[in-house]
């Protein structure tokens, strides 16, 4: 079993290396393992995929839901695991920080801060809170024992803010504050991609959930993402099959979707190749 340490080197090459890498999105410890037995170097949790799974119909977790679920995840693999923390479940800087230690404890080496509230009447922190947020995680995130790279993002786009200006004077900001990795969900096409990663000198990460889905992982590197993301996607994706077989059951009195499903015996050299060793 790799050290958390040696996982936090693995993962600060990824970023380091040419070309980009995609690191999806499991949302607990059998996806986990399933992700990493098909060959991918670094995992990263989906705060929806835990709220799906806990049936949430307005999506919202809490902290310790977000960590236990990070632990699990953590260690399920050899891989390195980055957080979905949300806005580190707390407004003021010092208390928002505080995710970031109790993520790291659990195992993970990289973990994200956004700058949306959580309110839906006023949905982004205002410009110097939100940088201020951001330099406390970073000063939290580069002091602990094992290093910690701390992703800040700028979530306009998802909140009716359609505005490039003041989503890229955010993104260099919380570049200055520490942050490591910076991240723009919401980007909708190639050109909006090279915007972003033209205007800041950190490594990018691109969500794919408003691409075209003919977009590719190599389209994305050309356009000069870093890291490729897809955030709850798996798990919707999982749970539209599951609605369908529930429908052909219910109306049909069908069970044909059980000529797609996947073999115990495949399951488990998943599992196994996918574990910890």
């Amino acid at each position: 079993m790799r050290s958390q340490a040696e996982k936090a080197s693995m993962f600060r090459t990824l970023h380091e290396r040419r070309g980009a890498f995609i690191i999806p999105n499991p949302w607990d410890a059998g996806t986990a393992r399933i992700l990493a037995a098909l060959g991918f170097e670094a995992l990263a949790t989906t705060s929806l995929g835990v709220a799906n799974g806990l049936g949430r119909a307005d999506s919202r977790v809490t902290r310790d839901e977000v960590i236990a679920n990070c632990r699990a995840i953590a260690e399920a693999t050899d891989l390195p695991v980055s957080v979905d923390l949300e806005n580190c479940f707390a407004h003021a800087p010092a208390e928002a920080a505080g995710a970031i230690r109790l993520a790291a404890e659990a195992g993970a080496v990289g973990g994200s801060i956004e700058d949306a509230t959580g309110d839906p009447k006023d949905g982004i922190y205002d410009f110097d809170l939100a940088v201020a947020r951001v330099r406390a995680a970073a000063e939290v995130a580069h002091s602990l024992p094992v290093p910690f790279m701390l992703t800040a993002r700028a979530e306009n786009l998802l909140h009716g803010r359609h505005d490039f200006g003041d989503t890229i004077r955010r993104l260099r900001a919380y570049q200055e504050a520490g942050a490591d990795v910076l991240y723009a969900p919401g980007l909708r096409n190639l050109a909006e991609v090279r915007q972003m990663v033209g205007a800041v000198k950190r490594p990018f990460n691109v969500v794919t959930g408003w691409l075209d889905p003919g977009v590719t992982a190599a389209d994305l590197a050309e356009a000069g993402a870093k890291r490729i993301s897809v955030g709850g996607a798996l798990s919707r994706l999982a749970l539209a099959t599951f609605v369908q077989a529930g429908h052909a059951m219910k109306e049909q009195g069908s069970f044909a979707w059980m000529r797609d499903m996947a073999g115990v015996g495949d399951l488990r050299r998943l599992f196994e190749t996918g574990a910890p060793v």
